[in-house]
């Protein structure tokens, strides 16, 4: 009767786990004060879609509350480039700092943000930009995400440049990577 009895409560138990975890699921995502680290493979073109790049970027942010980040963003490229006049092999880097916010409390999370930084290196000239951001995060744990991200990044020397850069001096940015809240 005794093993029977232990028998019950551990079929009982082991039924319950389920039960628990999902209940812990509930908890998706960052909360205020938490931190965010990201790492990215991304990739850049010209506004015609004619030559473009590939490279890594790492991302660290703060949760301002549970729906709003800022960061910093560094990413370094590479890109072999073969046109008329030109064959050479090109390194270059952009840091930047953002500002996003989060839709949605479920696994996945779309975002809108703004990002304001330099691009500099060879092969581009040193300049200064400020971008638009749309993406998404998709937890596949309560904290760790999949992070897909497009970002349009207009291009200026100084404030005279920046009211027609929008639409002459425009790149796109995109990339795809995982990231951790801690």
């Amino acid at each position: 009767m005794n093993r029977v009895n232990t028998a019950a409560i551990t079929l009982c138990l082991l039924g319950a786990l389920p039960m628990a975890a999902s209940a812990q699921s509930s908890n998706i995502g960052p909360v205020e004060g938490e931190r965010e680290f990201s790492l990215s493979g991304t990739g850049s073109n010209d506004r015609d879609f004619n030559s473009g790049s590939f490279g890594v970027s790492g991302d660290l942010g703060w949760y301002l509350n549970d729906n709003m980040v800022a960061g910093v963003r560094q990413s370094i490229n590479y890109a072999d480039i073969e046109g008329e006049g030109v064959t050479d092999d090109f390194w270059n880097g952009s840091t930047r700092g953002y500002l996003n916010h989060h839709f949605l409390d479920n696994r996945a999370r779309p975002f809108v943000g703004a990002s304001l930084g330099g691009i500099y290196g060879d092969g581009v000239k040193d300049s200064a930009f400020a971008g638009l951001e749309t993406g998404i995060k998709y937890y596949v744990r309560s904290k760790t995400f999949i992070l897909a991200r497009a970002e349009y990044q207009f291009l200026f020397s100084d404030t005279d440049d920046a009211t027609d850069a929008f639409q002459d001096d425009g790149i796109w940015a995109y990339t795809v990577g995982l990231g951790y809240h801690f």
